[in-house]
């Protein structure tokens, strides 16, 4: 079954602050410069004279029930981007996107968190999102809590949590209600050694439960290790897409 099916996205945002003169000079230089390689150039200029950045282009792949799937990439080369336009966080300017069944995300870790409201009460909150009962959410939050380790940090509000207290709620939390296609960024990687070895062991017995995973991450035993495939991003553009250690010893070597 096809749980996700991605055909020619296109995303762009505008240069809001294009206007200054020092920068629309130089943006203009750029354009120029481009000009005779357009396919190439992220910078464009649209109907309404705007400076835009496009960060998506004509990307197109689809991800059957089993894959896990990795982005790699340097620096702006869209993987997050991707990653939020698959979630619905970003809308496409042209193309579809399509996805079978329910999504989880992993892309940022206060998305869905209520920085206000305890780490119990954040739980509480996602489970009554997802319609579940007391007893639904009585597993969940006993999961949650057994994987987090934050004592009785998780009665306290989430804004005095550190980083890293909150990467293990949120990724606790994401991970311990099943879903069908989970999307998951590298921030997770920030954790020290011994939570690492636990989001593994998760990771690995949640997308054996799930259908289906899109990560990203800069690691390359991460992405040996996790993912049957993966995608190469350049400039926003598909630039491979294929079986990991191939599309992995490219990227490495280019």
């Amino acid at each position: 079954m096809t749980r996700v099916s991605v055909d020619r996205l296109c995303l762009h945002f505008p240069v809001y602050h294009a206007e200054n003169r020092t920068l629309k000079r130089s943006m203009a230089r750029t354009l120029a410069t481009r000009s005779s390689h357009r396919a190439g150039s992220a910078l464009v200029e649209d109907s309404r004279h705007r400076v835009t950045v496009d960060v998506l282009r004509d990307i197109s792949f689809s991800l059957e029930s089993g894959e896990r799937l990795g982005l790699v990439g340097g620096n702006g080369a869209g993987k997050t981007t991707l990653l939020r336009a698959l979630a619905g966080i970003y809308e496409p300017v042209s193309g579809r996107v399509r996805i079978r069944g329910s999504i989880g995300t992993l892309l940022d870790t206060q998305l869905g968190m209520n920085m206000e409201l305890t780490g119990i009460e954040n739980v509480r909150l996602r489970c009554l999102f997802h319609g579940m009962g007391k007893a639904g959410t009585a597993r969940i939050l006993e999961n949650v809590a057994e994987f987090a380790e934050l004592g009785d940090f998780i009665a306290m509000p989430v804004k005095t949590y550190s980083s890293g207290m909150l990467v293990r709620l949120a990724f606790g939390l994401a991970t311990a209600i099943t879903p069908d296609v989970l999307l998951m960024d590298e921030w997770f990687m920030a954790g020290d050694i011994t939570f690492l070895a636990k989001a593994k062991a998760r990771i690995e017995a949640l997308v054996q439960e799930s259908d289906a995973l899109i990560m990203s991450s800069h690691q390359p035993d991460i992405m040996r290790r996790w993912c049957t495939r993966l995608i190469w991003l350049d400039n926003g553009r598909i630039r491979m897409d294929g079986p990991t250690d191939i599309v992995l010893d490219a990227y490495l070597a280019g």
